[in-house]
């Protein structure tokens, strides 16, 4: 037994910690029984490296799909190209508004203890601009990690690199062609940018990159193929939030909506997130209440983490990976 999973199965024993290891146990289940698993992510977890262990499991074909923030999205590629110029905080909570100001001034924009700084969007935004301006043109949308994709195909790009490519999750999806959803892609930088585009008339309309509703289609298609061959999938959930709620409707939508009235439901569910359970809070609604929306079945094995994501889930990420049978 290796390191990692031998600790876990040592010391996690009660609460948050049993709750931990059972959902890794679950996902090896999962995966030993054929089947995949469906990763929705939230938070700020590229900016937390989550790269790291995350691209691992991508390669070794332990995620299938995932739905992010476009924030998470860009972020991998944001760090890709200029990690080694991020400026880590550790007396984050010491700092005063004036503080931030400077912050500010200096091109740093904070997420918690790690600073980007604004020139790491000029690593890609004149390509990726261009990109946007030739599909609006033509009238041919592209999925926002696509255009990532096209930019990570340019000859030579890679000699930019900051950080190991082996450390980028949207590389690793890219090389294993599975798809990245990004509902609310406008929420983001690079949606930003593409918006004031649009309104200084350098990009022409709004139709080069695919919307969510033509993203929600092609996840239904991407499940459906899944559910035709028998394949149970598995939904992991980092945080709440549009990744998440997002991505699991298509189950319900394809039972109510599309009278698929034989879609299997989710064959797993786990979630890490630090909000408790309250009323009306998508995030801190208990994995039982997915049952009366036809997301999850009375027997799925449904696990609730309540805890720090940017620990846990790379701990879950190395036990799966350890897996004997890996």
């Amino acid at each position: 037994m290796t390191a990692i999973r031998a600790f876990m199965e040592e010391h996690f024993k009660h609460f948050n910690a049993r709750e931990t290891l059972d959902a890794a146990k679950g996902w090896c289940d999962l995966l030993d029984g054929g089947g995949q698993m469906f990763l929705a992510m939230a938070g700020a977890m590229s900016t937390a490296e989550i790269g790291i262990s995350l691209a691992r499991m991508i390669r070794q074909g332990k995620v299938h799909a995932i739905s992010c923030t476009a924030a998470n999205l860009e972020e991998d590629i944001f760090n890709l190209f200029a990690g080694n110029e991020y400026k880590i905080l550790p007396e984050y909570r010491d700092l005063t508004p004036q503080d931030e100001v400077a912050l500010r001034d200096s091109g740093l924009n904070r997420v918690t203890d790690t600073c980007i700084p604004e020139t790491v969007m000029k690593e890609i935004e004149d390509h990726i601009v261009q990109m946007w301006t030739e599909a609006a043109s033509r009238g041919e949308a592209k999925f926002p990690h696509q255009f990532l994709n096209d930019v990570l195909d340019i000859p030579g790009i890679e000699d930019r690199f900051q950080l190991p490519r082996e450390r980028s999750w949207v590389l690793a999806a890219k090389e294993m062609s599975i798809p990245i959803y990004t509902p609310g892609w406008e929420d983001s930088t690079l949606g930003n940018i593409y918006t004031a585009e649009v309104m200084l008339g350098n990009i022409p309309n709004h139709n080069g990159v695919k919307r969510g509703t033509q993203q929600l289609e092609h996840l239904a298609g991407w499940y459906k193929k899944r559910a035709d061959a028998e394949i149970p999938v598995g939904f992991f959930q980092i945080g709440g939030g549009i990744s998440g709620d997002f991505s699991i409707c298509v189950v319900p939508m394809l039972i109510q909506d599309c009278y698929l009235e034989d879609t299997p439901y989710w064959a797993y569910f786990a979630q890490i997130g630090d909000s408790t359970t309250s009323y009306g809070s998508y995030s801190g609604a208990p994995p039982n209440e997915k049952i009366t929306w036809h997301k999850l079945a009375p027997d799925t094995p449904r696990f609730m983490i309540n805890s720090d994501a940017s620990i846990v889930a790379p701990l879950i990420f190395t036990y799966v990976l350890e897996d004997s049978s890996s």
